[in-house]
């Protein structure tokens, strides 16, 4: 079998054990090995296949990695929008009845109409209540 053929094999087993392992430390050899499969494949011996692998693999880890590993420790993408405001307290201004259509509470200073996410339940002014959930301009509320 070519030495080539060889280099691509240990390259798919490098590449396979990194998915597996999500640790980024096998991705560079598997680099380093399709390029010392390359190298092979132009006719560049063993000792030139192996030296390319070490050095492209050794490259790789040094500055590959710390740039992949500073990506992910970044933290979750900030929520903008509505989707900022679920989770948040609000103040019940006006009760919250469902079945009457009515209610509306103050989150982080606005004043925004809001139903109770349990369908039955009756909130009454000056309860502080939690946002579940935003639909349109309407907020779900529950104690």
């Amino acid at each position: 079998m070519d030495s080539w053929v060889i280099w691509i094999l240990v390259a798919v087993a490098f590449g396979i054990g990194e998915v597996l392992t999500t640790t980024f430390v096998l991705a560079p050899f598997s680099v380093g090995a399709l390029i010392a499969a390359l190298v092979a494949a132009i006719g560049g011996g063993a000792v030139g296949s192996w030296s390319v692998f070490i050095v492209v693999s050794l490259l790789m880890l040094w500055v590959v990695r710390p740039i992949a590993r500073a990506h992910m420790r970044t933290p979750a993408q900030l929520r903008t929008g509505t989707a900022a405001l679920i989770g948040r307290r609000a103040i019940v201004l006006e009760r919250i009845a469902n079945d009457e259509g009515v209610g509306c509470v103050r989150i982080d200073g606005e004043v925004w109409t809001a139903r109770a996410y349990d369908e039955e339940s009756v909130i009454e002014a000056g309860t502080p209540v939690q946002v579940i959930e935003i639909r349109g301009a309407t907020a779900l509320v529950s104690e």
